[in-house]
């Protein structure tokens, strides 16, 4: 059985004083979750959070992490500076990082190596765009994209601590949604090619959430369906009563 996982991302959202403010919000809101309930929150949130979510059942996630040990890399974070925090999940290749930040497969993969090295867990992201999905090559690109971000990854590291995000890119921050069908479709050709291609023996054990506009309004019928384990939330997860009934679902 694979136990769900829903996991908020706040994204450039909240300054320690609100963000605290939602998490204190949060924890009685949760406290008897069925799933496994994750917050990936800004790093300059993290220390406060950490603190805040100790003794709860709410895993702390960062939003990003550098695949290099350290350097000369201003601005970014490395999963040493990230375990020591208490972090314990970490988002890879998130669609607004692959547009906005040029993050490639390539990076996606090192990333995620560099996570695992550090006993963090990734939960790394794949989607298609509108026009992939309209030109039908919505299997190529998620195909191109877990090829690459699985390269050299061993099985010892699935499925307990890796996550896959289902994320179309059209879905995202546009009010629109797949249909319970279309996710659920989706996300058995993400594990099939898993399966077939990446780890024959853990492949159905991988955890795949969907993350394209998860909701209180659609969080139910979504996780009704055979393949979605669960869901990377955005806008829903920065209100505490919203992401409370995602994971209540």
């Amino acid at each position: 059985m694979r136990k769900p996982i829903i996991a908020g991302n706040w994204k450039m959202n909240n300054t320690i004083a609100s963000g605290s403010a939602l998490i204190k919000e949060l924890i009685p809101l949760v406290k008897d979750a069925q799933c496994e309930v994750a917050i990936c929150v800004p790093f300059t949130l993290l220390p406060a959070a950490a603190e805040l979510v100790k003794g709860t059942n709410i895993k702390l996630g960062a939003e990003n992490v550098h695949f290099a040990d350290k350097g000369a890399f201003t601005g970014e974070i490395s999963a040493e500076m990230l375990k020591e925090i208490g972090v314990e999940y970490v988002i890879i290749g998130h669609s607004e990082r692959r547009q906005y930040f040029a993050e490639t497969d390539e990076t996606v993969n090192k990333r995620a190596e560099q996570a695992l090295k550090n006993g963090l867990k990734p939960i790394i992201c794949v989607g298609e765009t509108l026009e992939e999905r309209e030109t039908g090559k919505t299997e190529e690109v998620l195909e191109r994209q877990i090829l690459g971000a699985f390269q050299n990854l061993t099985a010892f590291d699935m499925p307990a601590n890796i996550v896959v995000a289902y994320e179309p890119v059209w879905a995202i921050g546009t009010g629109r949604t797949a249909t319970k069908e279309q996710a659920n479709e989706t996300i058995a050709f993400i594990r099939k090619t898993l399966v077939e291609k990446v780890c024959a023996k853990c492949g159905a054990d991988i955890r795949i959430q969907y993350g394209g506009s998860m909701n209180a309004k659609n969080a139910s019928e979504l996780m009704s369906m055979p393949e979605i384990d669960g869901g990377l939330i955005g806008g829903a997860s920065l209100k505490a009563e919203d992401f409370s009934k995602v994971v209540n679902y």
